[in-house]
């Protein structure tokens, strides 16, 4: 089950709310939530995966998240190891973590205990993985192999041309 940390101030801005809420206290106020939650996965055998998304990507909302608190990998793994439970991990979205923290297959070698779920995109743009974005793909799910993910890595993308040209060309990049 995919889970979201928010925003750190109300989107749109509530005028009889708008004092934004500080990392520390959002992360406060998620392992607290997340502790409540968890029992309930943990015997129904369900994981919570937290998705860290961009802050700097403001062009569409499909591309980036401004104000969303969870856009760091080591802000959300730090709820992650909070809650102290196996059934919560991190969704590690190869767009956002590319696009906010960077150095992918370090962080990919670095999280791998915690990561449940990956999510590919094109960057620039969230566009079709091909051969004129900047991320190198097959090093990428090289890393995934290397760290003994066993998951799915899902494909996501907005299509800017055929979308299933697009497709069979992502999958032959991550076909490693």
């Amino acid at each position: 089950m995919i889970c979201f940390t928010g925003y750190s101030a109300r989107n749109p801005p509530d005028p009889k709310c708008n004092e934004p809420i500080a990392p520390e206290r959002g992360a406060k106020n998620w392992v607290e939530g997340l502790k409540k939650m968890i029992r309930y996965a943990e015997k129904k055998k369900i994981n919570l995966c937290m998705e860290m998304l961009n802050s700097r990507e403001t062009s569409h909302p499909m591309k980036g998240h401004p104000g969303y608190q969870g856009d760091h990998v080591d802000y959300c793994n730090d709820i992650i190891k909070r809650v102290g439970s196996p059934r919560i991990k991190l969704f590690f979205d190869v767009y956002h973590v590319q696009i906010q923290d960077g150095d992918l297959i370090r962080r990919l070698h670095q999280n791998k205990e915690y990561i449940g779920h990956v999510h590919v995109a094109g960057n620039p743009g969230r566009g079709e993985l091909d051969k004129k974005q900047e991320l190198n793909f097959p090093p990428i799910m090289q890393a995934l192999l290397d760290i003994k993910y066993s998951g799915f890595v899902g494909q996501e993308f907005i299509p800017t041309r055929d979308p299933n040209q697009g497709l069979r060309e992502a999958v032959a990049l991550c076909d490693v």
